[in-house]
């Protein structure tokens, strides 16, 4: 309850805000699917496709608070050479992030942010893989924190060859 002296209102002090993130938006951004060798692609495959999935996020500052993340996965399915699909997937989000150390902000870009983005994309992949005649492709999860040590790391190791 708050009080008053002589009929004022007491005046609410600021309170100092803590570090916050915030999902702006999140979109599909390019999407691809392709099925080169359909109707024979759809037929029954003697042995299991070998699946490959490539993934990489990608960060631009739109502003002091506010950056775009873009999740990439490119995928294809091949059973002996032939391909059965392929899949192209830009997912992007914006975010807003407040009050965090700059220190902080690389590791929460590259990790947590794709972290949120990525159930999102892979329902979009699964539904594609489904609605392309085959059964869903549920990708397994990602390992942001490992993407971002080996970005560093290579970064690193470019920055030493240059300086050497």
């Amino acid at each position: 309850m708050a009080t008053t002296n002589g009929g004022d209102a007491a005046a609410p002090q600021a309170q100092p805000q803590g570090p916050s993130l915030n999902v702006l938006a999140q979109y599909v951004k390019d999407f691809s699917f392709e099925n080169p060798n359909a109707p024979r692609s759809l037929m029954q495959q003697g042995q299991p496709p070998q699946i490959s999935v490539q993934v990489n996020v990608n960060t631009t500052p739109m502003s002091n608070t506010d950056y775009e993340v873009e999740l990439k996965l490119d995928g294809k399915a091949e059973v002996g050479g032939n391909t059965l699909f392929g899949f192209e997937l830009v997912y992007g989000g914006v975010f807003r992030l407040q009050n965090i150390p700059q220190d902080n902000l690389p590791p929460l870009l590259m990790i947590e942010c794709p972290r949120l983005l990525f159930p999102f994309a892979r329902e979009i992949v699964a539904n594609a893989v489904i609605n392309g005649g085959f059964p869903p492709l549920l990708l397994d999860p990602i390992d942001f924190v490992g993407l971002f040590q080996q970005r560093v790391a290579n970064l690193q190791a470019q920055q030493a060859s240059a300086q050497a």
